[in-house]
């Protein structure tokens, strides 16, 4: 690490102040220093929805959520066939089933009131140690340590960690935990990811706007953007199947409900073969005259998937949906394959075309 003196309460007012100043709004966020309006459905909604997503692609599904479902109680009541798929789009669905575990929780042992503790909040079904302290932090202005990849980063270049991600996971977060204190804990939560999403950037940060460039040993080094080092990927495996796209004699798409475990759970779907080596056998899920649409490709995050797409009329005992209507509730990687049906499959969807 370089040399820098850390100067923690200096470090503290800067940032704090330049929060104030320069704070994003927020759907779900309180004005910088107002504590009394944090709601904790808000803030624990946010959060889970904001895990691997940014702000601009999760905020339209906050709004949507919010309005149906104001607070935790309604949530909880929600069937989970409609809560599956309002979630549609924003990806790693486990966190919707998460999700309304939690609120059915919150809501039959808690009495519709969230714990106000880290250790409360934790004990939550589908909360983990980050959602568990941010909303302790941010919530209920609890001195918690709260450390998303933003705060990675200016953990990283601020102190100037050499050790590369993710080894350095635990060192970024004992350092994030040095800076911590009782004062306005869920403001500096805030302060540090807005520094990170704004400032401090992966790439190009804007260190002649950066309120901590005289503490950063990153900035000081000559070359913040080093930081944080990585470990040099390995490539990621690649699975291949084929999605059946069918329509019947209405121009509806047929559906499944895929199973509640495992990836893509409890969510609508194309129906398809198993995800594997590209020969395994594939076996349709009706006899028809299926005809090849093209192949579309999707990264997951451990995973990169080829599907070939097939098309044809058929009828069978499937969830028979307008494909307007599919492609706006189903998950990305079936839209991918019901817009190429859609596009290029004129003659499945009217054999008698040609």
């Amino acid at each position: 690490m370089a040399s820098v003196p850390c100067d923690i309460p200096a470090i503290r007012a800067v940032l704090l102040g330049w929060y104030d100043a320069h704070a994003r709004e927020l759907p779900w966020r309180a004005a910088p220093g107002d504590a009394a309006i944090r709601d904790p459905y808000r803030v624990w909604l946010s959060e889970v929805m904001l895990q691997q997503t940014t702000v601009p692609h999760a905020t339209p599904y906050f709004r949507t959520f919010l309005a149906r479902w104001p607070t935790v109680g309604d949530l909880a009541a929600a069937p989970d066939a409609e809560v599956m798929a309002a979630w549609a789009g924003l990806g790693y669905y486990a966190r919707a089933r998460n999700l309304l575990a939690c609120a059915r929780a919150v809501s039959v042992h808690h009495g519709g009131v969230f714990p106000d503790t880290e250790a409360g909040l934790l004990a939550l079904p589908g909360v983990g140690p980050y959602t568990a302290a941010a909303v302790a932090a941010i919530a209920f202005e609890r001195p918690a340590n709260v450390v998303d990849g933003n705060v990675e980063r200016v953990m990283a270049r601020l102190f100037a960690v050499e050790m590369p991600l993710p080894a350095a996971k635990p060192v970024l977060k004992r350092l994030a935990a040095s800076l911590i204190a009782d004062d306005r804990p869920g403001d500096w939560a805030q302060a540090l990811m807005d520094l990170g999403a704004t400032v401090c950037r992966p790439r190009m940060p804007l260190c002649d706007q950066c309120p901590l460039i005289e503490h950063c040993a990153g900035f000081a080094g000559g070359n913040p953007e080093r930081y944080p080092l990585k470990a040099a990927k390995t490539d990621r495996p690649r699975r291949f199947g084929t999605a059946f796209v069918l329509f019947d004699d209405q121009g509806r798409v047929g559906l499944v409900r895929r199973p509640d475990k495992g990836l893509l759970g409890g969510m609508l779907g194309l129906p398809t073969s198993d995800w594997g080596s590209p020969d395994e056998a594939v076996v349709p899920p009706a006899p028809a005259d299926w005809r090849e649409a093209g192949t579309i490709t999707h990264v997951f995050t451990h995973f990169a998937l080829t599907l070939t797409v097939q098309t044809a009329a058929a009828q069978g005992n499937f969830i028979w949906t307008p494909p307007e209507r599919a492609l706006a509730d189903l998950p990305t990687v079936f839209r991918k394959a019901l817009a190429l049906a859609v596009d290029g499959g004129d003659t499945a969807r009217h054999p008698s075309a040609g």
